[in-house]
């Protein structure tokens, strides 16, 4: 209860309550430790309240991980992916979308060609999203172009990425381009090779039965995600003394290493985003889709797995390309 004071003059003090405590009074040496432990007890915590729901499905097509290198590697793998969150400035709706686009592949192999129950490694997908969402959201703040009560200078396009016409063809044009990729692999070269290099394999009628227009609407979550983590912060990018060094190149009195800077990374700051969020989408894309196949689905071949990730590598590349080219169009500020 707060007291009350009788002051001299006949008014009636109330004392301020204490400051509440905020995640912002942490220090900033401890944030990312913390990220890392409150997502690894999320994980542990959530998968022990469906396990009785999903080990049956998953223990069916897994591969038992017993070896110190084994466990080794999977931890290393998360705190890497956590590092790279924090250290490349992500934030909450940055990393759940990450985590749909570089934890779906493997889950889709598994439903596809294992049939493994879509529930099952739905929810599966739904505990990672969540356990890397949380630790995040209390330990950092949205990015501006994430949020509309955002400064109106901080953003800029800040009416293209809120328009939602925008948003829902940008995420069509996602949905369209990872399941072309999926398909035309379906369509030629990958259920031979999925034959060959996953021993085991129970049905690959999902390949041959696909349907282009099936493909895309089951991937609209994906595009959605897409458009989150590419095109998003990418058009919302503010120009930084980056584009002031590029527009001042002088060709004539540049030294060899600013000649050097120029012809590598002398882009947009918006180029330059999209070309490091598409690279992360990629590597960790391929890197985290053949590490959980190779290590995780009894069968696979570590070249097996490599060939499944490659697919879902391309269709990230192929995206942000598009994503790019259609950030240059008319009315989109550079």
């Amino acid at each position: 209860m707060v007291s009350r004071k009788q002051m001299p003059n006949g008014v009636v003090a109330t004392p301020a309550p204490s400051p509440s405590f905020s995640t912002s009074q942490i220090s900033s040496h401890l944030r990312f430790p913390l990220v890392i432990v409150t997502n690894l007890v999320l994980n542990a915590v959530l998968l022990s309240f469906t396990s009785n729901y999903a080990a049956g499905d998953l223990s069916s097509v897994s591969r038992s991980i017993n070896d110190w290198w084994e466990v080794g590697g999977t931890l290393l793998l998360k705190i890497l992916e956590l590092h790279l969150g924090w250290w490349g400035d992500f934030d909450s709706y940055d990393l759940v979308s990450l985590t749909l686009l570089t934890h779906g592949p493997p889950l889709y192999l598994l439903t596809t060609f294992y049939g493994i129950r879509p529930t099952t490694l739905l929810t599966k997908l739904a505990l990672d999203m969540l356990a890397i969402y949380v630790p995040f959201r209390l330990l950092r703040p949205l990015k501006a172009t994430h949020t509309v009560e955002a400064p109106k200078g901080a953003v800029s396009n800040r009416s293209v990425i809120n328009d939602w016409e925008v948003s829902v063809y940008n995420s069509l044009l996602a949905a369209g381009i990872y399941g072309l990729t999926v398909y035309s692999s379906f369509m030629t070269w990958l259920p031979v090779y999925l034959v060959i290099h996953f021993e085991g394999l129970r049905d690959i009628s999902g390949a041959h039965e696909a349907r282009l227009p099936f493909l895309i609407a089951s991937f609209i979550p994906v595009g959605i995600a897409a458009k989150s983590f590419l095109f998003t912060p990418a058009t919302g990018a503010k120009r930084d003394l980056g584009d002031v060094r590029q527009l001042a190149f002088n060709p004539e009195t540049a030294t060899l290493m600013e000649t050097v800077e120029y012809n590598l990374w002398g882009y947009s700051k918006r180029t330059r985003v999209m070309i490091a969020r598409t690279a992360t989408l990629a590597a960790l894309t391929f890197m985290n889709t053949w590490y959980q196949v190779a290590l995780t689905v009894e069968g696979a071949e570590s070249v097996g797995a490599a060939g499944w990730a490659g697919v879902w590598a391309t269709a990230a590349v192929l995206t942000g390309t598009a994503f790019w080219w259609v950030g240059h169009v008319d009315g989109v500020s550079n």
